[in-house]
């Protein structure tokens, strides 16, 4: 009877214990579904960032890419050459292949952006977290690159360096016209003035160019780095993720 009895008292300490050990490891399971989600909204949320930022980009390389070449058109069509003047040649050597390669880097910067911009706002308006793998900026990141670098770095350059030709062009024969009209008294001092014109917009627009070198190198210097800082952390967190991962198996496993 005395057996009996203990076995009876003793018989709950298992069943017990089972409900325990379960909702231990209901509840690894659950701390491990939460981290995994979490690291999956946080590559959705950076997959969305760089949609975003791919977008901006198209856009605004394919207003500033329209803008300027419209202006080098227009500056090509209305400059009147004065059949007169002997223009030197390297001049208009100069002019005309700044004008054309202008153009041509931003009318390719233009195209990048018409084909892939389509494409990425169709999946920007969709509502939808796994809708952002369907877009293409990630495959077509070199060429939204290649884009934003023509049009804001080398077409921003070519259209300073065209307004300089275009000053020359404009302001030269000036002293020519001068000189041929025998009733416009020449005043000393006054015979470059066409040169000395277009000299200061040179000695104006150096500097510019210059600071905006200077400008364009540090400010992708600074996004380099403050995307290395970026991708430095999100590191350190799948590291951290990696660990606490790691720990929840090792105690899955001893459980």
């Amino acid at each position: 009877m005395s057996s009996e009895r203990s076995a009876a008292a003793g018989s709950p300490a298992p069943l017990c214990s089972e409900p325990a050990g379960a909702d231990y490891r209901d509840w690894v399971r659950r701390s491990y579904l939460e981290l995994v989600s979490s690291n999956h909204h946080s590559v959705q949320a950076l997959s969305w960032r760089k949609l975003y930022l791919s977008r901006a980009k198209l856009k605004a390389s394919s207003r500033t890419s329209a803008l300027l070449s419209g202006f080098a058109m227009v500056a090509m069509v209305e400059v009147q050459l004065e059949m007169d003047y002997n223009y030197p040649k390297f001049l208009l050597i100069a002019f005309s292949a700044c004008t054309t390669v202008l153009v041509a880097v931003h009318l390719f910067a233009l195209l990048i952006s018409t084909c892939i911009l389509p494409n990425v706002e169709a999946v920007s308006n969709i509502h939808n977290l796994n809708s952002v793998n369907e877009s293409p900026h990630e495959r077509m990141h070199y060429y939204i690159e290649l884009a934003w670098g023509f049009s804001t770095a080398l077409g921003i350059i070519l259209f300073l360096l065209e307004v300089v030709l275009l000053c020359w062009i404009k302001f030269l024969p000036v002293d020519s016209k001068r000189k041929t009209v025998p009733s416009v008294p020449v005043q000393s001092g006054e015979g470059h003035t066409g040169r000395d014109a277009a000299l200061t917009s040179t000695i104006i627009m150096a500097p510019v160019g210059l600071i905006f070198v200077i400008f364009t190198v540090h400010f992708y210097r600074s996004l380099v780095g403050h995307k290395t800082e970026r991708h430095n952390q999100e590191i350190e967190e799948l590291h951290k993720l990696k660990v606490q991962l790691d720990g929840h198996d090792r105690s899955l496993q001893v459980v």
